[in-house]
This record gives structure tokens, sequence and C-alpha cells, in this order.
């Protein structure tokens, strides 16, 4: 709970900054979009930080979009981006939660049970086990950290997807309509199943794993850091979990291989698009490459102290950070300075604007 409390305050000021200390021109579309242009009453405040459906695990919404709810805006005005007389409407239709409520508590049972049978036979700490150590070869080791990994999964995937149910219950979580008219209630979804077992970038896996922190950092850190964004989005990270080593470990590890999948990408990506099974073979080594990569790096978040983490990565030779280091040295980077993306983000604005 202070987690989520310590998102939606940090949220809050700076979305009260932008829209009372700033210049509209200073804002990037989405500061401009988010902005809370006069101070929320005590009891609006004490609402957005307290509500029920979110102080125990989340997830951290904006303010404007929780205020719309408790206003009863909230669905009517992503209703409205709609033009529903070309779909054969008369009125506005009214979506009901009640589909997305029970498919996301599906989830969250056949999460339950994975967790109650899958991470219990294969804990993390077996890979740090001498034994296994003396008797399994390198591969191998590596195979099963990808399966105790995945084992690890069903418990976060059981807390954020009854956290996003609980919200769509009580009406809150409606994002709009697709484009094949189906209604959509994951304004507040935490994660993306399919995408994160299927991503081919960290990029990617990062963008669908913990969906809400994610944006809180990239909001709060990233679109405001004036040097080194990517770093200070990890420390932060580190820094908001808590106090424990491994967190640490992981976010710093984390920062060398984001760089060195970024300058992989930029530099290589472009020559697997000329044909459909060149492409394929690029997809399924870079899904296999991120997936083991994702494995080293988690692996010291859930033993969370020193002595396990350096045993686990001397066990594995300390692969991924000499690998990152030798493509960051190796491969040309181009890095995007924040001027340029702020004069990016200025032009979007504008031509947001103009239309």
């Amino acid at each position: 709970p202070l987690m989520i409390i310590t998102q939606k305050i940090t949220t809050l000021a700076c979305q009260l900054h932008d829209g009372i200390g700033r210049q509209a021109e200073e804002l990037t579309a989405e500061q401009n979009r988010l902005a809370v242009k006069s101070r929320p009453s005590l009891l609006e405040y004490l609402s957005y930080l307290l509500n029920f459906m979110s102080i125990i695990a989340g997830p951290c919404s904006n303010y404007k979009d929780y205020i719309a709810f408790i206003e009863g805006r909230h669905v009517h005005m992503k209703l409205l981006e709609v033009n529903w007389k070309q779909k054969g409407y008369d009125r506005l239709p009214d979506p009901s939660p009640t589909g997305a409520v029970m498919y996301k508590l599906c989830i969250t049972l056949v999460s339950l049970i994975l967790f109650l049978t899958l991470t219990k036979n294969f804990p993390m700490a077996y890979i740090i086990d001498n034994e296994f150590l003396d008797k399994t070869p390198f591969l191998s080791r590596l195979g099963y950290l990808y399966i105790v990994t995945q084992a690890a999964k069903p418990k976060y995937y059981f807390a954020w997807t009854l956290a996003d149910a609980v919200n769509n219950a009580a009406g809150y979580g409606f994002s709009g309509v697709d484009e094949r008219g189906t209604f959509r209630w994951d304004l507040l979804s935490n994660l993306n199943i399919w995408n994160i077992e299927t991503a081919t970038s960290f990029k990617m896996y990062i963008e669908n794993w913990n969906i809400q922190t994610a944006a809180w950092l990239k909001r709060v850190c990233y679109d405001r850091a004036p040097w080194y964004p990517t770093a200070l989005t990890f420390i932060l990270s580190a820094l908001w979990h808590g106090i424990y080593p491994g967190y640490y470990f992981t976010f710093l590890t984390g920062i060398l291989i984001t760089l060195a999948a970024r300058a992989i990408r930029n530099n290589c990506r472009h020559y697997f698009l000329s044909s459909v099974p060149l492409k394929i073979a690029y997809d399924v080594v870079t899904w296999a490459a991120t997936q083991l990569a994702v494995c080293y790096t988690v692996a010291p978040f859930v033993m969370l102290a020193v002595e396990p983490t350096i045993k686990f990565y001397k066990s594995v030779y300390f692969h991924m950070h000499i690998l990152s280091i030798l493509v960051l040295l190796l491969l040309p980077i181009r890095p995007q300075t924040h001027s340029v993306r702020r004069a990016q983000n200025q032009a979007t604005l504008n031509s947001i604007k103009s239309k």
C-alpha cells in the first residue's frame, strides 16, 4: 500500500506542477492532456489516495481519470471519442464490465492454481544449490533458470489481474473501443500476458510487465530527467521497491541490458526485414535472447540477498554483463537526447492543437 500511495502522491504532484507551474508550450502532448489545473479538495485528495479499489495492490491511475469516474463522466467521456451514428447506434451504448471481470477472474483462478502447484515445485533457490551446480551443464542451467522464472510469475499475474478486475467491477477502467468495435476495459491493466511471453525485445517485455508502474516511472522520471533518463529511471525503480540488495542488482543490470538491446536493435534489425524467413528467424532468436536476458536480470529480484545473487552470477559466468558491455563498446550508439525528444513532443502537441 505504501508503494501504491507513493505512486499516487508523486503522480498528482507532477500533474499539478504541469497544470499550475508550467506553461502549456513547455509540456509534452501527454503531460498537457493529464495536467491538473486546480488543486483538489482534501476529500478529493484522500479519495484518490485511499479509495477501496486500489488501496492494497493498486494500480495507480491518473487523477483526472479517477475524478471523471467519481463524477460519473468516465465511461461517457471515452465513448464520445467514437462516432456512434456511423456504427448504427441512435444513442450512446452502455458498456458492461461483466465480461471483462469474468475473464480476468478466470485468469486469477488459473494463476492461483499455477502458484499453488508450479511455483512450489520449482523454487528459485534451487539454481544455486551446490549439487545442482556441480552436476548440471551450463546450457541446462539456463534452461532451468527459464523454468523457475516462469514458475515465479503466477503470483504477480494473480495479484495484478485481480486488482484490475476489482476496479472494473466498480465501473472503473473503461478505455474506449477498439478497431473491431469491442469495448475495452484495460485502462488500468497491469500486464499483457501474451505480449510478455512472446516479447522479442527487452523493451517490449518491460512495457507489458507492471504496465501502470512503467507508465508512472515514465511520467515522473523518464520524461523529466535532464540527463541519462534510462539509468535514472531504473535507479528510481530500485529505490521505490525497497532496500533489499537484490533489487539493485536487478535494476542496475537492467540498465546495461536495456542499452545493449537498444544498440543491437538499432544496428541489426533492419537487415532482417527484407524477407519473411529472415524476419521469422530474427524474431525466434530475439525471443530466446529476451527471455533469457529477463531471467538473468530478475533472478536477484527474487533471491533478494547479496550472497545468493553473487553465487548465481558466478555460476553463469556473468555472461549477460560481459556481452552487454561488449555490445556497448563495439556497436555505434545513436542516443536520443532529451532536447531532441522534447522538440519532437512539442511538434506533436502543435500538430494536435492545429487539428
